[in-house]
């Protein structure tokens, strides 16, 4: 061991054991990923060469091959699945919101953790090796240039799935008491409450297309006969924002009592648009503050120049004379 800290030291600096046994990791990583890709051959593709024994019409086909397109990623599953299930229920919860709503999206944002993270290590390591001078580097610099951007790789589909949830709960707060007021028209009009939400959903597809998958999607699981108050807490769920969550109970309430759904929606839907006033008026409150440092930083220090700039060379030409004076 002495003998290997001696040649490392030697070879690459103070951090040489550090870097040797990081780049054996990746190597390691390296070696194991096509193991992550080695898969038994598809029977599609022996059906394909079989004599004909066995006919497949062309959308049974399409199903079969649907469902083995992502074989590999379902294969290892537990490797690129959390196995806490609260864990696991909170991932899933976390893709929902953001949009993705695919059986293996859970997968697939791990495996692109795993990708980004170990694809930005080999980056940093070949910077670090290849254009920078080991030798000459601190053991902070080695850290910052090989685990620097390993580490940005592995934490990006987080800041993505982030900013998308809080993108998509923003389009879908300022749609919503449009949807509200669409949704009175329609019942008023005399449409079912069924109908009117896939009105709306195809209403709000141009503007707000985030909200109209949501309608949508509650439209097809009310046609496949599930409950629909379990149908509108899983929408408060998936969309993940109160005026919505809110409105689910509203419904339900209404749908409990036995009292009018339009008497509901008319209420809801005005506190709604106050509500959006509301916000819009506390932006615009907001707005001068947020200004106040800004118009400071670019008014004050040009307004200074101006004032005491003609001074301060005053005085300095004062001083270079008298200086000449007194010689």
């Amino acid at each position: 061991m002495q003998a290997f800290n001696q040649f490392a030291y030697n070879l690459l600096g103070p951090a040489g054991p550090m870097i040797l046994i990081a780049g054996l990791g990746v190597l390691l990583l390296i070696l194991a990923i096509p193991m992550f890709f080695l898969s038994r051959s598809n029977p599609m593709d022996r059906l394909d060469m079989s004599s004909g024994r066995h006919k497949v019409d062309a959308e049974t086909r399409a199903v079969l091959r649907e469902k083995q397109k992502n074989q590999k990623l379902n294969k290892y599953a537990q490797f690129l699945e959390p196995q806490d299930a609260k864990e696991l229920s909170d991932v899933r919860l976390k893709l929902l919101q953001a949009g993705y709503r695919t059986k293996d999206a859970v997968q697939i944002y791990y495996f692109a953790q795993f990708a980004l993270g170990l694809g930005g290590l080999l980056i940093g390591l070949a910077y670090f090796f290849l254009i920078l001078d080991p030798s000459t580097a601190s053991t902070q610099q080695t850290v910052m240039y090989t685990l620097g951007p390993g580490a940005a790789g592995y934490m990006f589909p987080k800041y993505w799935i982030t900013s998308r949830v809080q993108k998509r709960q923003e389009e879908i707060e300022g749609g919503f008491p449009d949807s509200l007021d669409m949704m009175l028209v329609c019942v008023e009009a005399g449409q079912s409450m069924d109908q009117a939400i896939v009105r709306v959903s195809n209403e709000l597809r141009a503007s707000y297309p985030s909200l109209a998958d949501e309608f949508e999607l509650v439209s097809y699981e009310m046609k496949a006969g599930k409950d629909k108050s379990a149908v509108l807490n899983d929408m408060g769920e998936r969309c993940g924002v109160q005026d919505v969550m809110s409105f689910v109970t509203v419904l339900n309430q209404s749908q409990s009592f036995g009292t009018p759904i339009s008497d509901a929606l008319r209420v809801y839907a005005a506190e709604m648009r106050d509500k959006r006033v509301m916000r819009a008026e506390e932006k615009a409150n907001k707005l001068p503050t947020k200004m106040t440092l800004t118009t400071m930083m670019l008014t004050v220090p040009p307004l200074l120049i101006i004032l005491v700039g003609p001074s301060v060379v005053g005085i300095s030409d004062l001083g270079s004379i008298g200086s000449t004076m007194g010689q």
